[in-house]
């Protein structure tokens, strides 16, 4: 099995280029089955095992994939073959339940596994099966699977109102409302970025949808839909990723196409921490300079739904307060179950106690390297990020967490000089 292998000390510096956004990819596909022309995807972060897993679960629903060099994917379905998204793929990654509202939609049923992966929280699929019957499915639970069936004539347009901000279910109400009968209300909306890019998909593909982005969308239903070109946008949290990094590392790094409105809360956070940075030119993916201080001071955060600090960098921003001037301290109000990192990081030196959904963080000035393990896709980077900082060796196991959701991580840091090596063993 892969392992990371890091010598710390070093200060990164260069010019880092970010992939295409992980967690916008995932809902893209899963669109592409609501229509049976053919969707052309170009900037997919395609090294990624999740958009591997995603991939080969819509082959298996019927689609025909074209992965064509760069990064670019045409999908195609003509016909859905079956509606069983089956236990074997979805236990590894929580975003295949993605496919419900597709397959609803379209097909008018779908048998979908209850999902796996990181294990961080219940984060249940309730609020996702609420949301279908809002629009008319009747849903069922036989063992393990989701069997869920829309009423003659498709789904019908309803008032959905989440009892909780769900990324997901967001998607999924979406998805499923794009072909329902009539208008369809969604409250309560998540409000993240990948929201707005699935809906700009679904807009380019013949939807018409109001409010991506706000607490409301409104999405009056269509008979069909056609197919499309669309670029997915660069990865926020890779990009906050390789800033903390930078951070922790005292690193001068310029990131190109830096999706800095989607980062506001980060960025501030970082500035407060003694970070300089420079944001070079217009539009939504400007150009980026960021350098480290010799120490960041300690800042406090809590973690929220967008616009707020994402609960995805809770994680790597820790790292960075190990390393800090002060006390900090972190509040997870998101997930339940999002400190395991925590442990590893004392691995390192660290000095961090956990309360519950809080962590007090007592900076120092110096780590030790030594073998640590991954409990999850971002824990794993916060501790690539401590392992930078550390002095001597880290050797990092289970990176399978890692290749989940960054694409060719050490070899982008290499380039800015860290020594960091996969290792097989």
């Amino acid at each position: 099995m892969d392992y990371l292998e890091i010598h710390g000390g070093a200060t990164l510096a260069g010019e880092v280029k970010i992939s295409g956004a992980k967690n916008a990819t995932l809902p893209l596909i899963a669109a592409t089955l609501l229509t049976d022309e053919t969707v052309h995807l170009r900037g997919v972060p395609h090294r990624l095992v999740d958009v591997q897993t995603m991939t080969r679960l819509l082959v298996g629903l019927g689609c025909e994939a074209t992965q064509r060099s760069g990064g670019r994917f045409d999908l195609t379905t003509p016909e859905i073959e079956q509606s069983t998204a089956s236990y074997d793929l979805v236990r590894t990654m929580r975003a295949s339940v993605l496919v419900l509202g597709p397959l609803l939609a379209r097909h008018g049923e779908a048998h979908v596994s209850l999902p796996g992966g990181c294990a961080i929280g219940a984060r249940p699929v309730d609020q996702h099966l609420r949301a279908m019957e809002r629009l008319g499915a009747k849903i069922q639970l036989e063992g393990g699977y989701v069997i869920a069936q829309a009423p003659k004539g498709g789904l019908k347009g309803g008032t959905i109102v989440f009892d909780m901000v769900t990324v997901g279910g967001t998607e999924n109400a979406l998805m499923a409302a794009v072909l329902a009968k009539g208008t369809s209300i969604i409250e309560n909306a998540a409000r993240e970025p990948e929201i707005v890019e699935l809906a700009d998909l679904l807009i380019a593909m013949g939807a018409q949808i109001e409010g991506a982005g706000t607490s409301v969308i409104r999405v009056q239903g269509v008979s069909s839909l056609h197919g499309c070109t669309h670029t997915v946008r660069p990865d926020r949290i890779e990009a906050g990723t390789m800033l903390c990094a930078a951070a922790a590392t005292g690193g001068d790094v310029h990131l190109d196409r830096c999706p800095t409105r989607a980062l506001d809360s980060l960025i501030a956070k970082l500035r407060e921490a003694g970070c300089k940075i420079k944001i070079d030119g217009e539009g939504d993916y400007p150009s980026v300079r960021i350098k480290g201080p010799n120490r960041p001071n300690a800042v406090d955060v809590t973690t929220a739904a967008h616009p707020g600090f994402p609960t995805d960098m809770q994680a790597q921003f820790m790292a960075v307060m190990a390393v800090a001037k002060g006390r900090s301290v972190i509040q997870e109000t998101i997930f339940e179950n999002r400190f395991m990192h925590a442990p590893e990081l004392q691995r390192l030196g660290a000095d961090i106690v956990v309360h519950g959904n809080q962590a007090v963080v007592r900076g120092t000035s110096k780590l030790s390297g030594a073998p640590v393990t991954a409990s999850d896709l971002r824990a794993s980077a916060s501790l690539v990020i401590a392992a930078l900082v550390a002095e001597g060796e880290t050797t990092l196991r289970r990176i399978y967490h890692l290749d989940r959701g960054y694409e060719l991580l050490e070899r982008k840091l290499q380039r800015l000089g860290a020594k960091i090596h996969r290792r097989h063993g």
